[in-house]
């Protein structure tokens, strides 16, 4: 069966990165005994009528010949090697091979062995490969299967007397309950250190006491160059002016490095540079994507909100609650509409038949709860669409009646004065009861929504169950509270059913709700990006799959202490980078990293290449060129000079330059950006017009000697000056390169310019530029 086949036949059949956890077969024998008695269609052959309805020869002849194999061929082989886990002690994957009812339910089986999910599995044809843990069945085996399907998979009686109940049966147990992440936020102190330890913020007091433990210490702390540069491209993803630098190395006051922090905190900038981080976690782009991929040209307005709202300081639960359900909470409030964007920012193929509006209407509310899941809660709920989950607790109906919340909700424009300046601004919204986004879907009727969503076996808009009502995760919901505590009636008026301010309630509610989970997650996503990685390494996944913290008492001390002082995430920066770990140099150091080489333990400050856009508004900023100008549309063009927050995403033409340094997709939510080291980067920084253009604006502004350049050089790119050998080896570059161009004919002013353009780029791409250290 074909790809394209599958996945329109099984919408989201399993999840991605989770190849595995579709159990359809697997190992172990259990069932039904070989003198149990036959059954009516052994004894009396096959039937010629069936509930009235006259049975065809044929198809009788076929029942029979199914009947003979499954008997002598198929019955053995489930029972062997399939149904512990798929209807003997349990039910994986939604597939019970305990009755032929059950298994025709769970849609794997279809006419035909070529059609049908079941063949494929067993046959190493589509992921997973079953039987689960075993070899692949023999070529002999296969072939019964094949006819076995070929004439109507028969059964000639059950395989098991009681099937084993669905997986929407479990129930939550205490253990689960309990998992590290799930359980209410406990205050925590920190623990005490010896007098002479590194200790500026008690961050460092969990820190110290772990490497204590295993008798390492911190690195001492950077010099102050080291220390502003990280600074600022930590807080506003660009580099300090050298007089800037200057400074701040020749500001003796004790606090200077305080009142810096203060002041970057401040900046307008600081936004931009944080927006970013979170347009990765809300997969936000600026098109459709697919085939058409249209634009939306008022996507960008809730970019512009991510901004305003990092640089003001946004309480981190109200910045969750309005990109859920901003229209309902504050309908008055442009910020609040223009946040609801999170929910819409996902990728729509709007070259839909109408055989498929219902399975794509699915699909974005998957989209809106898988993205929740992520960025929000750091769990992997899409997997729930599909099966239960299979490790966390999260069941089929707790996904369907998280998504049922969102049933209504559709992208919209709105016109509301955002920016504050008298000026109306059109912007893509999520909310209910407007008039829908066009798009090309429209000319075939395709509805965007329907009203009522429904719980669906195997994730299959043909195989509808009950109406889903809407609901939360139950394992986040503690103190006896049951929806009605967080999901209150729409007040008098109200166009919307306000069941996403229910989801915004509960969310963000520590006492009995997700807030716990909520403020833990966000605390190692500011703790990711300051360091490069998290103290839980896999942002997006708190669940049993992903990482373990590795300082759990740290890690709940800065969650608790967020909720305590009002979610401001200001705040949370501030004690991070005033830490002595934070302030610690990257030096190496070998006998410290044969305890932990990992550096899990943050014995050192960890040396990171900048991402792409640090990279490209380095260059920029570096060479006068940058275009500081806040807000507004983006631009597909990376020559112009604005920052790179601002370049337009469109999903079928992503920026190049952005993508060589690993830029993301934007298709689902990104925690954690990979990292690559390629050839075609360095060709890039060697070879682009952009950063070809940055260098001859440097070099354009040097002094006319040779030794003054080389000094100016290295203070406006490094924003330090050249050692001696640095010196020797720069004026030596300049003489030679100069020479090679007079000698392929450039006179001797261009050649010098031409050299020291060169020197400039070098420079512009080296590692000391690229990296923080």
């Amino acid at each position: 069966m074909s790809d394209l086949l599958f996945f329109r036949r099984f919408p989201r059949w399993f999840c991605v990165g989770s190849l595995g956890l579709l159990a359809i077969l697997a190992a172990s024998p259990l069932g039904g005994r070989a003198d149990d008695p036959p059954s009516p269609a052994e004894k009396n052959g096959p039937a010629s009528t069936k509930q009235g309805v006259t049975v065809s020869p044929d198809h009788a002849r076929r029942q029979q010949i199914g009947l003979k194999i499954f008997k002598e061929h198929i019955r053995p082989v489930l029972i062997s090697r399939c149904l512990k886990c798929h209807g003997g002690e349990r039910v994986d994957g939604d597939v019970n091979l305990a009755t032929r009812e059950l298994l025709m339910e769970s849609g794997m089986v279809e006419e035909d062995a070529e059609s049908s999910q079941l063949y494929a599995v067993i046959a190493h044809e589509s992921e997973p490969h079953m039987p689960k843990g075993g070899e692949k069945l023999d070529d002999q085996t296969l072939a019964h299967f094949r006819e076995w399907i070929a004439n109507e998979a028969p059964y000639d009686r059950p395989l098991v007397r009681r099937p084993a109940a669905a997986p929407s049966a479990k129930k939550l147990t205490d253990e689960e309950r309990n998992y590290w992440a799930f359980r209410p936020l406990q205050p925590v102190a920190p623990p005490p250190v010896p007098k002479d330890a590194q200790l500026r913020t008690p961050i460092d007091a969990f820190i110290i006491a772990r490497q204590r433990q295993v008798g390492i210490r911190l690195n001492p702390q950077a010099d102050r160059r080291t220390l502003i540069r990280r600074l600022y491209f930590d807080l506003l993803g660009l580099p300090p002016t050298p007089e800037e630098v200057e400074a701040f190395v020749a500001n003796s006051d004790p606090r200077a490095y305080e009142h810096l922090v203060d002041e970057l905190l401040e900046s307008p900038h600081y936004g931009e540079r944080w927006a970013r981080h979170w347009m990765d976690i809300a997969r936000f782009a600026e098109s459709h994507g697919y085939e058409q991929d249209y634009d939306r040209n008022t996507a960008y307005v809730y970019r512009d909100f991510l901004i305003r709202a990092f640089n003001e300081d946004m309480p981190y639960d109200r910045f969750v609650q309005w990109q859920l359900a901003g229209d309902e909470l504050a309908p008055d409030d442009p910020m609040a509409w223009a946040a609801t964007g999170f929910l819409g920012a996902c990728a729509f193929p709007t070259q839909l038949t109408e055989a498929e509006f219902e399975s794509a209407r699915y699909n974005e509310l998957d989209d809106m709860v898988s993205t929740i899941g992520a960025a929000m809660l750091g769990l992997s709920l899409g997997c729930a669409r599909c099966h239960d989950h299979k490790y966390d607790p999260v069941f089929i109906p707790d996904y369907y009646r998280l998504a049922a919340n969102f049933s209504v909700a559709i992208r919209s424009e709105v016109t509301m004065d955002f920016y504050g300046n008298g000026k109306p601004t059109k912007m893509l919204v999520t909310s209910e009861g407007l008039q829908p986004e066009k798009h090309h879907a429209d000319g075939r009727g395709f509805p965007h929504f329907y009203p009522q969503t429904y719980i669906l076996m195997r994730g299959d808009v043909a195989q509808k169950k009950e109406v889903a009502e809407p609901g939360y995760l139950p394992v986040l919901m503690r103190g006896g509270k049951d929806v009605s505590f967080w999901r209150k009636p729409p007040p008098e008026g109200a166009k919307t059913r306000h069941d996403r301010a229910g989801v915004a309630r509960w969310i963000t509610d520590v006492q009995h709700g997700a807030g716990n989970l909520l403020a833990r997650v966000i605390v190692n996503r500011l703790w990711h990006y300051h360091f490069g990685e998290g103290l839980v390494s896999t942002p997006n996944d708190f669940g049993k799959q992903g990482a373990r913290p590795t300082h759990p008492e740290l890690l709940e001390y800065l969650a608790v202490d967020l909720v305590h002082h009002g979610w401001r995430l200001k705040r949370l920066h501030r004690q991070i980078v005033l830490s002595a770990v934070y302030r610690q140099s990257s030096a190496w150091d070998e006998q410290r990293a044969a305890v932990d080489r990992e550096n899990r333990l943050w014995w050192r400050y960890p040396t990171r290449r900048l991402e792409a856009e640090p990279i490209r508004d380095s260059l920029l900023t570096i060479s006068g060129k940058l275009d500081r100008t806040l807000y507004g549309p983006g631009s597909l063009d990376v020559m112009r000079p604005r920052r790179s927050v601002y370049l337009f995403i469109k999903r079928s033409k992503l920026v190049p330059m952005m993508m060589l340094f690993d830029w993301p997709e934007h298709l689902v939510s990104i925690g954690r950006r990979s990292r690559t080291t390629t050839a075609p980067q360095a060709l890039f920084l060697m070879n682009h017009p952009l950063v070809r253009s940055c260098a001859e604006a440097v070099a354009g502004k040097l002094p006319a000697d040779d030794e003054e350049a080389v000094d100016a050089g290295f203070r406006q790119v490094y924003q330090r000056r050249p050692s001696s050998e640095e010196q020797t080896e720069a004026l030596t570059f300049l003489r030679q390169q100069s020479a090679r161009y007079q000698s392929e004919g450039c006179n001797e002013a261009e050649s010098r310019r031409l050299a020291r353009i060169d020197w400039c780029q070098t420079l512009m791409i080296s590692h000391e530029a690229l990296f923080i250290e």
